[in-house]
């Protein structure tokens, strides 16, 4: 690990998956997973390409019921290169004499660079060195090249070249006794003497997929075809001491590809006009710098070389090309094949980051969240309710896409998943319409787009809400909160729990900022939008009474996680890890016991310190006084020391709202947390989730808790409200932003100063409001301001 460049060291298949998940490249449109393009997929290996959106669905006997799931497709793979020595087998790591074996990520360059040096015997060595690229300025291509070089020996080299269409979605293997098979009409064909292509359909949404492929070699290239394969040969002479090189150019395009008629002609005609390997890495370069430029982080040690990876992965997922397309944030990234590549409340800890970067993104992914609005609408009447219900998992069309049952791979039983009646995500999605429309001061989707999606989900929240007569308050019954291992109370028929904390005080919000919104539109705006969903008056009252007297439990003068919460055992957390050492997914173990999670007074994640994340400190003590509760600090603390202790960081963003939470509480532990968000994927703490794709909430987090967690940053009121929280560990860190048309703003805080940069423009003036000041900085400017405790 360097500052830009992220490097393994020899061959272990032990840790080959979880190195192709790390070491993928993508450009926002697709992403291909690191594997050797000389490997198949097998128990060792597994190469993917994933391209943004592009879903299907299948359904398969599980259980002896039949259950639908929609995937992300695992599309043909592009990748395979092998070769061989005249009369040799082919070589791979797995079967060859390897010496050395060195994979580097450029992170600067978004290259991938491999080197293998074989041994062939009698000191005989042949070096393989493999730079691959997928284009980060033309997002519909990619290019791999290879350089062979003999030393001591002069030999002939058979090379061969291929477009997969056999691929299956194999990668996870709790997911293999369903249906993966998601291609069909697999053809292939050629179209020039060294130029191939494959097209094939997905099964059920029948998107029709295209890729061509050039190979260039300096010697004839010859093409046959083998079911499901286009394959490419090329014969070379290896003189000792010099260097052959093979170019693989390759476009991939799909029927959802705005601007085109047929996918197979626009891939054909792509990689035929496609420049030469060393034009491509130029003009991928340069599309790369200027990526970084937008999203300067300069933080020191080994954290910022974290955080860098991190943000690369996040840009390779969600570039200005995700603008163009309607997706989603699938929150394994496209890097594998967990979660279905569903779309979940990931969004959260995403869009904050995006919106003060590339607001463009943010736009277009709450735009996916729109488009989706009738659908969310319809699964509201389903259940009898007005308003939005936004599903817990998203796909293509946003029906509810959570799976009906799940493996518990401890014991092998196939259990009942009730994680839809996490309905908070709809005020997930709330939160983000209102910070994103706060980064960037664009009222047009506030007062378009935006206000329909708030004031639907508001409306759901309100239609929830019953009132208790002897609580004289309002209620929300039957859900599961962000812990998601209280799914029901311990002996109950059905599922859900009453009253959580979270969802109750963030249904609040959601229906306090609703009012906010539609008292702000302009008059014609706001007849339009309440003719349209048959507002009246009489249900904006209703708003406004159930936005204050929402139920919030207490339990020991702290706040519960739900109504009973504080009934429920105390668990043997002490014994529990004695006994089994990793216990982060408490769930699976208790139930292979025969026991549940339901009966202890124990969280997988995050569930009441959410509120700390969402919130700052003064918001959140305005949103209780709002309810009529008062959250004292002291109550704060004890509600955090409580759930510290009883939750077993079953995923990877509790490391992060911990660390979050503690920090601005300005905790010693925090940077323990802090670490253990940042580790989350690069040391796969969860124990084999990371092989199966990055965790792009937590990665994405981690960036913004260094851009807003640290500094206390917030927009709100036309103003950047800072208070910054002193990390000893993190002492000094730079970033840049883009804050309601000011393009580049950069801030540095160091030892106690904080220095923010304005660059020149026709803007207005940035008005940054600290605890004790408000400056007023003038575009062109640079105002170093000395902080105050």
């Amino acid at each position: 690990m360097t500052g830009w460049t992220w490097e393994y060291e020899s061959y272990l298949p032990e840790q080959e998956r979880v190195r192709e998940a790390l070491c993928t490249l993508g450009n926002g449109c697709f992403a291909t997973r690191g594997a050797l393009p000389e490997c198949t997929a097998d128990d060792v290996h597994y190469p993917g390409t994933y391209a943004a959106g592009c879903y299907d669905r299948l359904t398969s006997a599980v259980a002896g019921r039949r259950v639908e799931n929609e995937d992300l497709v695992n599309l043909p793979n592009w990748l395979p290169l092998r070769y061989r020595l005249t009369g040799r087998p082919w070589l791979t790591p797995d079967t060859g004499t390897v010496l050395d074996h060195r994979q580097t990520l450029h992170l600067s360059s978004g290259l991938l660079e491999r080197r293998t040096l074989y041994g062939i015997g009698q000191g005989r060595t042949l070096c393989v060195r493999q730079r691959r690229l997928v284009h980060m300025a033309d997002p519909h291509l990619a290019a791999l090249r290879t350089e062979f070089t003999a030393e001591g020996f002069t030999g002939g080299l058979e090379v061969q070249a291929a477009l997969d269409g056999g691929v299956t979605n194999d990668g996870v293997p709790r997911y293999r006794d369903l249906d993966g098979r998601h291609l069909t009409h697999v053809h292939t064909g050629s179209a020039a003497r060294n130029l191939v292509w494959l097209r094939c359909r997905t099964r059920t949404s029948d998107i029709r997929i295209a890729l061509a492929a050039r190979l260039t070699a300096g010697a004839p290239v010859a093409a046959r075809h083998v079911f499901p394969r286009a394959v490419q040969r090329v014969r070379l002479r290896l003189p000792p001491g010099r260097t052959v090189t093979v170019d693989k150019t390759v476009a991939l395009h799909s029927s959802r590809d705005p601007a085109i008629s047929d996918p197979l002609r626009a891939a054909v005609d792509r990689v035929g006009d496609a420049p030469g390997f060393d034009e491509l890495l130029r003009s991928h370069r340069t599309a790369w710098e200027q990526l970084w430029r937008r999203a300067e982080l300069e933080v020191p040690g080994d954290a910022g070389r974290i955080l860098r990876l991190h943000l690369f992965h996040v840009l390779q997922t969600l570039s200005p090309h995700t603008a163009d397309l309607d997706v989603g944030v699938p929150a394994r990234g496209l890097h594998g094949e967990a979660y279905r590549g569903h779309v979940f409340w990931d969004e959260l800890f995403v869009l904050p980051y995006l919106d003060l970067h590339f607001p463009e993104v943010s736009r277009a992914l709450l735009c996916y969240r729109h488009r989706r609005l009738e659908r969310a609408c319809a699964s509201a009447r389903a259940l009898g309710r007005r308003g939005a219900l936004y599903p817990w998992q998203s796909g293509s069309d946003g029906r509810e896409e959570t799976q009906e049952l799940h493996l518990n791979p401890r014991s092998g039983r196939w259990l009942p998943d009730h994680s839809r009646l996490q309905h908070h995500v709809g005020s997930a999605i709330a939160y983000n319409v209102w910070q994103y429309c706060q980064a960037s001061g664009d009222t047009e989707f506030l007062h378009t787009k935006g206000a329909e999606m708030m004031l639907q989900i508001a409306r759901f929240w309100a239609d929830s809400a019953a009132y208790d007569g002897r609580l004289r308050r309002y209620r929300i019954r039957g859900v599961v909160g962000p812990d998601e291992y209280h799914d029901a109370y311990p002996g109950a028929r059905r599922p859900g729990i009453d009253d959580n904390a979270y969802t109750n005080v963030t249904a609040a919000w959601v229906l306090a900022r609703a009012l906010t919104v539609l008292r702000a539109l302009p008059e014609p705006r706001r007849r339009e939008l309440l003719e349209r969903t048959e507002l009246h008056d009489e249900e904006l009252r209703q708003w406004e009474d159930v936005s204050r007297t929402l139920h919030v439990p207490f339990h020991d003068g702290l706040i519960s996680q739900f109504d009973g919460y504080g009934d429920l055992a105390e668990l043997d957390w002490d014994g529990y890890r004695e006994q089994y050492g990793d216990i982060r997914r408490l769930d699976r173990i208790l139930e292979a016991e025969g026991d549940t999670v339901n009966r202890y007074q124990a969280s997988k994640q995050a569930d009441v310190l959410m509120l700390g994340y969402l919130f700052s400190p003064r918001e959140l003590r305005s949103l209780f006084v709002r309810l009529g509760y008062d959250l004292s600090e002291k109550a704060w603390r004890r509600t955090v020391d409580h759930y510290l202790c009883r939750t077993s960081h079953g995923s990877t963003l509790s490391g992060l709202v911990h660390g979050w939470v503690l920090a601005r509480a300005r905790r010693g532990e925090a940077w323990t947390f802090c670490q253990e968000a940042l580790r989350g994927d690069i040391a796969d703490v969860q124990g084999g989730t990371t092989e199966e794709g990055i965790h792009l909430g937590a990665m994405a987090g981690t960036l913004d808790l260094v851009q807003r967690g640290l500094p206390g940053l917030e927009t709100r009121g036309e103003a950047l409200w800072l208070d910054p929280v002193p990390l000893p560990e993190l002492s000094s860190y730079t970033f840049a932003l883009r804050y309601r048309g000011h393009w580049g703003v950069r801030l540095r805080l160091e030892r106690g100063a904080l220095e923010i940069t304005v660059p020149s423009s026709d803007r207005c003036p940035v008005d940054v409001r600290l605890r004790d000041r408000t400056v007023c900085i003038q575009p062109g400017e640079t105002s170093r301001l000395i902080l105050t405790r």
